[in-house]
């Protein structure tokens, strides 16, 4: 049967254990979460040899899930480490020609077999990137439903490209926002600005109220 406004507007206002869940919240676990150093995914730590070091340099990337990487701009260029990593899907959470935001599209992975999804997110607390969830939900689950690899990243690779990866953990894990913060910072140093924070907390909301 069909669910009217009255049923989503009652669970809306359904009383969650605990309380609901704000931004301090996640802020609170962001900064009381401590992110472990490990080597960089695709490299062997082993390995002496200063041209292997000196490569090493240009890259910053972490595996902050199984198959899901997150990096900064410079590296989401790099295909050849893309191809070393074995990405298959990458999503460009800041794609734009302006500050801020990293000029690739598509065409730029044309001669490689990776598939690209890019939205126009500026790292902004008044930007609304909730609107995005489903559509980069669905593009991380696609991957790795797959057997594949996912990059997300954004400039710095902190703040939209973890927001991303946050709501997915949550979407699609039935993480507890909390819980998926400190899995990912446990994995690598991000800051979300605090208006995705708040984003990320309605979300946690919602989602607890339809498990009730």
């Amino acid at each position: 049967m069909r669910r009217s406004w009255r049923d989503t507007d009652r669970d809306f206002k359904k009383y969650l254990p605990g309380g609901e869940t704000t931004e301090r919240h996640l802020r609170e676990a962001l900064h009381g979460t401590k992110t472990d150093f490990k080597p960089l995914p695709g490299f062997d730590p082993n390995q002496d040899d200063l041209e292997y070091y000196c490569m090493q340099q240009e890259i910053d990337c972490d595996e902050v899930y199984p198959r899901i990487y997150i990096g900064d701009a410079a590296t989401a260029k790099n295909k050849k480490y893309l191809e070393m990593l074995g990405i298959t899907h990458l999503l460009n959470a800041a794609e734009g020609k302006k500050f801020g935001l990293v000029n690739t599209n598509k065409n730029y992975y044309l001669d490689t077999t990776i598939k690209y999804l890019g939205l126009p997110l500026v790292d902004l607390p008044t930007i609304d990137i909730s609107k995005y969830f489903l559509v980069t939900t669905a593009f991380i689950d696609e991957a790795l439903s797959n057997n594949g690899k996912v990059f997300v990243h954004c400039m710095l690779g902190v703040s939209r490209s973890a927001t991303c990866v946050l709501a997915y953990l949550m979407m699609k894990k039935g993480m507890l926002a909390v819980d998926a913060i400190r899995i990912v910072r446990e994995n690598r140093d991000i800051h979300p600005n605090y208006g995705f924070l708040n984003q990320l907390a309605q979300l946690d909301n919602q989602l607890r109220r339809q498990r009730l």
